[in-house]
């Protein structure tokens, strides 16, 4: 299966490492942006493919089978706009795949399914953490449990680092927001699936109520403020974003009527290690718990020491420190779940069907993101099965996304 990228930061970065764990694909084009030389050359590397520079979506859609979408978030519907022009002009593309979010707003990611169900793609909606292995392997452990004892009542999960490695990150227009629609997609996404019966459609349980809190809490004092317009050139005095979310949503099983919770958190004020996953779901007579700094190995880097260490990521996403006793995942990109999505999008792909996770799915994490904004910002809880709230969904926007965080922001 031949693959060609749009976009070369940081996501596609960690997609090109855990295509070395994938069979069946090489990255044969890169399209010619900021990132993609250097891209290029680690795969050329590491023998992943040609990965050929290509100065229009139009060409590198008729050199590849499969494209995937890892832009900037307010740059993905005119992408894919391109991509079904391209389709319409000839390139016979078997798939594409779009990193989350898959819109910064349910009128964004509604438009993206459209457009592939017109050019009649298949679609990944990738979503990493859902395919995590200890993920996987807990349910196969507690399955038989579950029948038993019934499905998990109660789920929590949080994502929590120091903050995002690109300017657009920290734009709350450009990304869609802060921390909630950075990582809350993933934390959420996650929740649904792990209380939802072994067996059963991703979306089998049905989304009844949300509540959620937002704050800018770190970033918003002065020092950290002064550091981001620095640095990035994000101006958080002006149009800031929240580095802070927690929520709760409430599922119904459709043909119990049992009424069960998922708690999300999230973070870019988590100074520790490095970036945190951390799940926990509890059952009636049984529970499991996951925590991604629970390595097998660690290390310990004296300050002597210290000023020869060239990379600190180089042990674990978003560290912030290179001494004292270090936490090193040396498989970060099969822990996080990339490997195992990827695998599962060519799969399908070369099926001629949607991944595990489609862009429909997609769609409605992006609706449940953005009820959660709407629930912030009203103070209030946010009745899903309302058919007024279903609607005022279609077109919300939230304050932060259009630039008024420090209406809403505490």
């Amino acid at each position: 299966m031949k693959l060609g990228m749009i976009g070369a930061g940081f996501v596609a970065t960690f997609h090109a490492i855990a295509l070395q764990q994938v069979r069946g694909v090489e990255l044969t084009a890169v399209l010619k942006r900021r990132g993609a030389e250097a891209l290029a050359h680690f795969a050329r590397q590491q023998n992943l493919g040609p990965a050929r520079l290509y100065d229009r979506i139009a060409d590198i859609a008729k050199a590849v089978d499969v494209l995937a979408i890892y832009a900037p978030n307010d740059a993905r519907v005119a992408i894919m706009e391109e991509i079904v022009e391209a389709v319409s002009g000839g390139a016979e593309l078997r798939g594409v795949i779009c990193e989350k979010p898959l819109g910064r707003n349910v009128a964004e990611a509604r438009r993206l399914v459209t457009l592939a169900i017109d050019a009649r793609l298949p679609t990944a909606y990738f979503e990493n953490q859902i395919h995590m292995k200890p993920v996987h392997k807990q349910l196969d452990q507690l399955a038989p449990v579950q029948r038993t004892q019934g499905p998990l009542l109660l789920v929590r999960t949080a994502e929590e680092h120091s903050g995002p490695h690109a300017g657009w990150f920290w734009d709350p227009v450009r990304q869609g927001g802060g921390t909630l629609s950075d990582m809350g997609c993933h934390s959420i996404a996650l929740g649904w699936y792990l209380l939802t019966p072994v067996g059963k459609d991703v979306t089998f349980l049905q989304p009844q109520a949300v509540s959620a809190e937002i704050a800018l809490l770190k970033w918003g004092q002065p020092r950290w403020r002064e550091h981001l317009l620095a640095t990035y050139g994000v101006d958080y005095d002006k149009t800031p974003a929240e580095d802070f979310a927690t929520g709760m949503i409430t599922y119904r099983h459709p043909d119990t009527g049992q009424r069960v919770k998922a708690q999300f958190t999230n973070s870019w004020m988590y100074d520790k290690q490095g970036l945190r996953l951390w799940l926990e779901g509890l059952g009636p007579g049984y529970t499991f718990e996951a925590n991604s700094l629970a390595s097998p190995l660690s290390v310990f880097v004296s300050d002597a020491a210290a000023a020869s260490i060239a990379n600190r990521e180089a042990a674990l996403e978003k560290a912030t420190a290179s001494r004292g006793l270090l936490t090193v995942q040396y498989n970060e990109a099969d822990l996080y779940g990339y490997t195992d999505e990827n695998t599962d999008a060519m799969a399908a792909f070369a099926a001629g069907k949607d991944a595990r996770l489609s862009w429909h799915y997609g769609l409605e994490i992006t609706r449940l993101v953005m009820a959660a904004y709407m629930a912030a910002e009203r103070r209030q809880t946010i009745d899903l099965t309302d058919p007024a709230i279903q609607q005022a969904l279609e077109t919300f926007v939230p304050a932060v996304q259009q630039g008024l965080g420090r209406d809403v922001l505490s």
